[in-house]
């Protein structure tokens, strides 16, 4: 430990990402999408006059936003970009949350919440999941002084999402701070909170370029919320870093916007890949959460999941496994190719005979 650091860095538990392995593997471990962006990407760089590069992108990356806007029907001053969803978050925190009371969350979720609570000084009133591993909404909902509410639908890693009408009795309950919807996993199956914008002036809905648009090493998410939300987020985006979305990022972003054909066949065959995926571990004896997400979430009555995982592993295909108390038999399974998840199973088979 550094003599060097803060006490705020000596006191962090940073986040652990998913595995990147150099060898040739099987990678269903960290949620990337098994097929690749839209066509229009490849076009988009390969005609980008990298005499651009000597210069400083927009830093409004209006372009990239009024593609935003366009396509889920907002106003361009109800949308906001950053390097990255994670990023987004992360600025909304500073925004919204760091105001000396508790902010609500599920017990089980995405794992950097704390990790930005923690860096924030934000307290988390943790709320347990119900008994079919669901988010418990009237939890979060429940009276008392608070700086906001955050929980990703679908869930991660669990998988299950709440419909629209779950989601506005929560903001009907909750209207004095930010409720803060994350919805990294929404275009596999889930209904989106951002038609309940222009209702709800404290929704701020956050989104990924990363899965379902399957561009995860560019780093581009974005917020859709009210205008003054928005203005929140970028008095912290200026007063951190004025250009975060870089010209590449941005032309990227908007090809893949524009490509809804594609962006409908690959989530639909990530759809279908899933659905066929469950029913064969169902069959192999898995208790599979249900999932609106490009993942499942599963444990076995009979094999611990830390077993399961190794032997995965040492077949050269990559899961994920939380080692904690609560998740510690669960394996959280990206939905990759057919071939991919036919090799998946046919490993599973064999550890489970």
């Amino acid at each position: 430990m550094s003599q060097y650091w803060s006490p705020a860095v000596r006191d962090l538990t940073p986040y652990i990402p998913g595995e990147q392995p150099r060898e040739r593997v099987i990678k269903l471990n960290t949620n990337e999408n098994p097929y690749p962006p839209a066509p229009g990407v490849s076009q988009a760089l390969a005609q980008y006059p990298t005499d651009h590069l000597r210069l400083y992108p927009d830093p409004t990356s209006l372009a990239l936003r009024e593609t935003l806007a366009s396509r889920y029907g907002v106003s361009v001053a109800e949308t906001f970009v950053g390097n990255g969803s994670d990023e987004v978050l992360a600025f909304a925190f500073q925004a919204f949350f760091c105001q000396g009371a508790p902010l609500d969350v599920p017990s089980i979720t995405y794992s950097f919440y704390p990790v930005y609570a923690n860096l924030y000084g934000v307290e988390l009133r943790k709320h347990p999941l119900n008994a079919q591993w669901e988010v418990d909404m009237d939890a979060l909902a429940s009276a008392g002084e608070r700086s906001g509410v955050i929980f990703a639908n679908p869930n991660a890693p669990t998988g299950h999402a709440h419909p629209l009408e779950a989601i506005e009795a929560l903001l009907q309950k909750v209207t004095d701070r930010v409720v803060l919807v994350d919805e990294a996993y929404v275009d596999f199956g889930a209904d989106s909170a951002v038609s309940m914008i222009s209702r709800y002036p404290n929704l701020l809905v956050t989104g990924t370029f990363s899965k379902s648009r399957s561009l995860a090493g560019l780093r581009l998410g974005y917020a859709i919320g009210s205008s003054e939300l928005i203005e929140g987020l970028q008095r912290v985006k200026d007063s951190f870093n004025s250009y975060p979305v870089d010209s590449l990022a941005s032309l990227v972003g908007i090809e893949a916007l524009k490509d809804t054909e594609h962006f409908d066949a690959c989530r639909n065959n990530v759809i279908a890949t899933r659905e066929r995926t469950r029913q064969r571990l169902e069959r192999l004896g898995f208790e599979v959460l249900p999932s609106k997400a490009n993942f499942l979430f599963a444990q076995h009555p009979h094999h611990e999941g830390a077993q399961l995982f190794a032997g995965l592993r040492e077949r050269g295909i990559l899961v994920r496994h939380f080692n904690t108390e609560a998740l510690n038999n669960f394996l959280r399974i990206t939905i990759g190719t057919d071939d991919e998840m036919d090799s998946f199973i046919e490993a599973m088979e064999t550890l489970c005979a």
